[in-house]
Parts: structure tokens; C-alpha cells; sequence
């Protein structure tokens, strides 16, 4: 598996790229944006981890890029800004997981194997369907009629989950268990968070309400959500 490392500071950087490949990753540093970007758009990576504040570009901008672009390999982004607004930001412009400074090593490799599961692991299955919203585990694409819509791994993995029980309410807790390995360690506000960049993005552009919250409970999807 090869990881590109987007890390201004020298010394984090070489730190992650010496454990990491220890850890058995194939690992390739860039230390500023511009070169982060000409990297990951020039080679194949399985996971980019992508900090914010870089000279030359930053790590939103280069996420940005990546996804108008149409790459959908998973970032993971590290930070040392901290806060719900951060978080949703990173998010919103297609990154996959964030994890601020000081992290434990430990927990950035279990969310970068994480991150490589979702994307190898979970492809088999049927289509399935919810009124004219559809998703196919095996190529891991979601339409709405025949408009494709992208969604980056963890959007697709928490509409998965969802599309799988239709008509049943899952806890913010099941979904913590089910798409983040690590749910026990996580605030659930995090699910608050990825279901409303998926209604931004398979709802809210079609006129629709598929994705519905049951007060107190959590959410479902509906069979019909016109």
C-alpha cells in the first residue's frame, strides 16, 4: 500500500514516514502544497494524509483540487487547528477523516488501515435502492436517477449503512460501530456532521428528504422520500 505524507515539519514527517513504513506502507513525503499536489496527481496513492497548513498551498486547497478533479483517494487530514468548524471544513471539501495535533500514532495507523478497509473491503453486495437513489457496493457509486453523485469514502460508507436497513433507525452509536472502527473513541456529534454533507449532496440538490431523523433516536432512510 503506498501513503503520501503532506507534512511541513520535518521532523513529524520523517517520524511518520520512518513508522509507517515499518508499519509495511510504502511511504512518499512532500514537506509544501505545491508539491504535495504535483505528487498526488502524478502518482497512485491508497491513502493521502494531508496537514492544513502548508507553505506554497494549503492542505484545504490541495484536497479541493483533488476532488474537482475527480480523485477520490481517501485524505485523512492533520491538523494542529482543533474545533467543530475545522472539522466540518475538512469535510466539506471532501476529505474523508481529521485528526488534530498532538495525535497518538497509534490511533492515526488504525485510522489510516480503516480508511484503506473502506476502500478494498466493502464492494461486494447488491445495488441497492431507495426510491430512485441508488448505490452499488461493488463499484462503490451512488446516482440519483441516473446522476451520478460523488461522495468521498466515509460519506459513501455512512449511506451505505443506512441503505442496507431500509426503513430502520440507527443510533448515532450504530453508525459510530459500524463505519468507524474507533466509535467508541469518537464524539457522535461526528455522525451529525457526515449526514448532513450527505443530505447536501444526495437530498437537497433533488428536492428530496431520504435521509430522516427520528428525534431522539437517529436517523433512517425512507422508501419513499419524495
Amino acid at each position: 500500500m503506498r501513503i503520501l505524507v503532506v507534512e511541513d515539519e520535518h521532523g513529524l514527517a520523517d517520524s511518520l514516514r520512518r513508522g509507517l513504513t515499518a508499519e509495511g506502507f510504502w511511504v512518499d513525503v512532500a514537506n509544501d502544497g505545491n508539491t504535495g499536489l504535483e505528487l498526488a496527481t502524478t502518482r497512485d496513492y491508497d491513502v493521502i494524509t494531508l496537514d492544513v497548513m502548508l507553505p506554497g498551498m494549503s492542505g484545504y486547497t490541495i484536497a479541493s483540487t483533488l476532488r474537482e478533479r475527480g480523485d477520490w483517494t481517501p485524505i485523512l487530514m492533520l491538523t494542529a487547528k482543533d474545533g467543530e468548524y475545522d472539522e466540518a471544513e475538512a469535510l466539506d471539501i471532501g476529505a474523508d477523516d481529521y485528526l488534530a495535533k498532538p495525535f497518538s500514532y497509534v490511533v492515526l495507523v488504525a485510522r489510516i488501515r480503516a480508511l484503506l478497509r473502506r476502500t478494498g473491503h466493502v464492494r461486494d453486495g447488491e445495488p441497492l435502492q431507495a426510491a430512485d437513489l441508488t448505490l452499488d457496493p461493488q463499484a462503490r457509486r451512488v446516482k440519483r436517477g441516473e446522476r451520478p453523485i460523488e461522495l468521498t469514502a466515509r460519506e459513501f460508507d455512512v449511506l451505505h449503512a443506512l441503505m442496507k436497513r431500509p426503513g430502520q433507525v440507527l443510533s448515532k452509536q450504530d453508525l459510530l460501530d459500524e463505519v468507524w472502527d474507533w466509535g467508541s473513541e469518537l464524539d457522535s456529534n461526528i455522525v451529525e456532521v457526515y449526514v448532513s454533507s450527505l443530505r447536501k449532496k444526495v437530498d437537497t440538490p433533488f428536492g428530496r428528504r431520504s435521509i430522516q431523523t427520528v428525534r431522539g433516536v437517529g436517523y433512517r432512510i425512507a422508501d419513499d422520500d419524495a
